[in-house]
């Protein structure tokens, strides 16, 4: 699959502050990646750097293909959008207006499209109403407006949905994917909100103190949260073949333990064990948030079992 920015070996320190400690991403054409991380774990700075807003230390990043130390990844960065602090509006215009300055300052000399934007991001219907008495939801989604006025292939946002209620949550979720999908546009969105962010995303990383975790798909990602039955037994050999005549969907933990994805009672579950020759010794339910998942990550990295 094809990556519209790579990022290599990247890292960031501010006096002796590492920021960033070798950081590696590949954003594949056409995804919605999620970056993960608690406040402080580095999202903002990386971001900073690739939309061209700060320098790296070392290691290097390409958008297109095109290197930072190339010349032409000042041509190829205005194929970018992004929001990477509170959008940049003019308070006393008009969400039409605002659009129109920005349109203005691209050298653009029609303004048709400007209605389908508006709809695009709702906010068809605020006429002459100043940008200044917006709600927060408002002037979030007039900055993703802004920001698609170039009609960029890639999007860089940082925590949009950070402070926002639930209905203006579900209205930016709606609107990025709608995006994504219509516009064929590459998201690259930062949150520390995962089960929300789960919504949204086909790829995640996950940032700790400026390192990256870990890189998976959404595929791989809700595979490891499924909930499943966890049996503790005295031997897993001897069940293997009762739960393959079953048909029953498991995976082995480790040498006494089994994870079984089937939709299987209890009392079913020790009867298949009792004809096995096998005794259980415990059954729990487990259904791992997506939150917990982040939490174990962070533990098994600080040495926290």
């Amino acid at each position: 699959m094809e990556n519209v920015l790579s990022v290599k070996d990247l890292c960031k320190n501010y006096g002796k502050s590492k920021v960033l400690k070798g950081v590696n991403l590949d954003i594949p054409k056409g995804s919605i990646f999620g970056l993960v991380g608690r406040n402080g774990a580095g999202k903002t700075t990386l971001m900073r750097i690739v939309t061209g807003l700060a320098e790296p230390t070392s290691g290097t990043y390409s958008i297109g293909g095109v290197e930072n130390t190339d010349r032409k990844i000042l041509g190829v960065r205005r194929r970018m959008g992004s929001i990477t602090d509170s959008p940049a509006l003019y308070k006393n215009l008009s969400a039409y207006d605002n659009i129109k300055l920005q349109y203005i300052n691209l050298g653009m000399t029609s303004f048709d499209d400007i209605p389908e934007l508006l709809e695009l991001v709702d906010l068809k219907d605020t006429g002459k109403k100043k940008a200044g008495k917006f709600s927060l939801g408002m002037r979030q989604r007039l900055g993703i407006a802004i920001v698609l006025c170039g009609k960029p292939d890639i999007l860089v946002l940082d925590e949009p949905i950070n402070g926002l209620d639930p209905q203006g949550i579900i209205q930016m979720r709606e609107i990025l994917l709608r995006i994504n999908r219509e516009r064929h546009t590459t998201i690259l969105i930062s949150s520390h909100i995962l089960e929300e962010l789960s919504k949204l995303a086909t790829h995640y990383a996950f940032i700790e103190k400026g390192e990256i975790l870990q890189t998976l798909s959404s595929q791989e990602l809700m595979s490891k949260v499924r909930k499943c039955s966890r049996i503790k037994v005295t031997s897993t050999d001897l069940l293997f073949p009762v739960f393959d005549k079953e048909n029953i969907e498991y995976k082995i933990d480790n040498q006494d333990t089994i994870d079984i994805y089937s939709d299987i009672s209890a009392k079913h579950i020790i009867q298949l064990a009792d004809e096995a020759g096998v005794d259980v010794i415990s059954i729990n339910e487990n259904n791992e948030s997506l939150e917990g998942y982040f939490m174990n990550l962070v533990a098994k990295k600080d040495g926290i079992s």
